[in-house]
């Protein structure tokens, strides 16, 4: 997470507080549809301690897109399983991206000050070698003979 620690009493769109015939009346559905969907792991609620079903605000939104998409489309549930379980694949996969560039980004700005560094460290003594331009003259060398 962001490195803060969150209050316990906080309340998040994950916070399980939603008995099941709440979570019903909220979603538009009968309480026998939303034990169905649990059974078949569409839509599965925390647990409390006596294994009573508490559904959040995010599971209430997932039995709407259910409902829309069973009704209005006409998918049947095998098919919106596999499209819940893609997108959350999708999301896990975009949060990984992110997880990525961010990598990315801080390896790159290591890299460019690493590279300073070393820029920083060269000796500014030393005289820049210029090339000397190339003829295409012979010279030959002849060694001086002895005089006798």
């Amino acid at each position: 997470m962001d490195g803060r620690r969150r209050n316990p009493y906080e309340l998040t769109d994950e916070s399980p507080v939603y008995v099941i015939s709440i979570a019903a009346q909220l979603s538009g559905l009968h309480p026998q549809t939303l034990r169905q969907y649990d059974r078949l792991g569409l839509v599965s609620p925390d647990r409390t301690a006596g294994r009573g079903r508490r559904y959040s605000a995010r599971d209430i939104e997932l039995l709407r897109t259910v409902q829309q998409l069973s009704q209005d489309e006409g998918i049947n549930l095998a098919g919106i399983k596999r499209i819940i379980e893609l997108e959350n694949q999708v999301a896990a996969l975009q949060q990984r991206v992110v997880e990525l560039s961010a990598a990315v980004d801080g390896a790159a700005v290591a890299m460019q000050q690493r590279e300073a560094q070393v820029h920083a460290s060269y000796r500014r003594d030393l005289v820049p070698y210029q090339d000397v331009q190339q003829t295409s003259a012979l010279v030959v060398w002849r060694p001086k003979r002895p005089k006798d």
